[in-house]
């Protein structure tokens, strides 16, 4: 399991409680310009998903991009961009006031041809996003984006519960129109899923619905692995990965993808030109 996954990243058994990881991690909500608080937040949070080891400024290397104020806090886009002369073996992003701040822990294989990548993910108050990359050698490499939304991680459901659960675990991926094999490409994959938080309210039946998320997602491309991702409740509902890696002549890219509740989904595409999956 790659750096940052901690108890966070445990079977659902053994998982730190939601509630009580927000307890400990709890403060008063603050102010943009409160950065000593800030700064204190993200030490505690370096402690738990770092332990003792040093974190570097990533300067030009490493930059994540978010919108300064999100239109949608349950679907807030974010890009992280890796210089392409550095290769990460792993990327943590980290949302530092959410119940559970680390919304993913991402390992790259040898088919991946970039450590840059996109999602979305849920912002429940004023917070500082952080996204810390593990070089080669083994150093730890941040950057950090301020991001003004509240209420992502109770915000009810975009679709239709029913609807949602009809489409459950249903994988679209994009592909570009040409893929030149050895050549890097860039791709898409959206996985239909509520990932429901565990603190949604249902106006319905008056109950919080339950935590129900997708836990992990292993991309490969002709048998190679593109990356690993164990995920957690600050991804956005439709978790959405945007990548780039190698196609092989002849080859297919293949998605694995697993929930909290034991089910997995899969999808394998030729690489050929055009959309595909559904």
């Amino acid at each position: 399991m790659g750096i940052g996954a901690g108890a966070m990243m445990q079977s659902p058994q053994k998982r730190i409680p939601l509630m009580g990881l927000l307890i400990a991690l709890s403060m008063p909500a603050l102010a943009v310009t409160d950065t000593g608080d800030d700064a204190a937040r993200w030490e505690l949070l370096q402690d738990m998903y770092f332990k003792d080891r040093p974190v570097e400024l990533a300067g030009d290397r490493l930059r994540i991009d978010a919108p300064a104020r999100a239109h949608d806090a349950a679907l807030v886009p974010v890009r992280v961009e890796v210089d392409p002369s550095l290769r990460l073996k792993t990327l943590s992003l980290l949302v530092d006031k959410n119940p559970v701040p680390l919304a993913a822990t991402i390992r790259f294989g040898p088919a991946s041809a970039s450590s840059s990548i996109e999602t979305r993910v849920r912002v429940n108050e004023y917070t500082n996003l952080h996204v810390v990359g593990e070089t080669q050698d083994g150093r730890l490499l941040m950057a950090a984006a301020y991001v003004k939304a509240a209420g992502g991680c109770s915000a009810p459901a975009v679709k239709d519960p029913q609807e949602a659960m009809a489409r459950l675990g249903r994988i679209k991926v994009k592909l570009p129109e040409m893929l030149p094999p050895g050549s890097p490409a860039t791709a898409q994959v959206m996985i239909s899923h509520p990932n429901s938080s565990g603190l949604q309210f249902d106006q319905v039946s008056r109950t919080y619905i339950p935590a129900h998320y997708v836990q992990s997602i292993l991309i490969r491309s002709g048998g190679q692995t593109v990356l690993e991702a164990d995920t957690d409740i600050s991804i956005a509902e439709d978790p959405n990965l945007r990548f780039s890696f190698v196609p092989t002549a002849g080859g297919s890219l293949e998605v694995v993808s697993h929930d909290t509740k034991g089910a997995t989904f899969t999808q394998t595409v030729p690489l050929a030109p055009g959309d595909k999956g559904d």
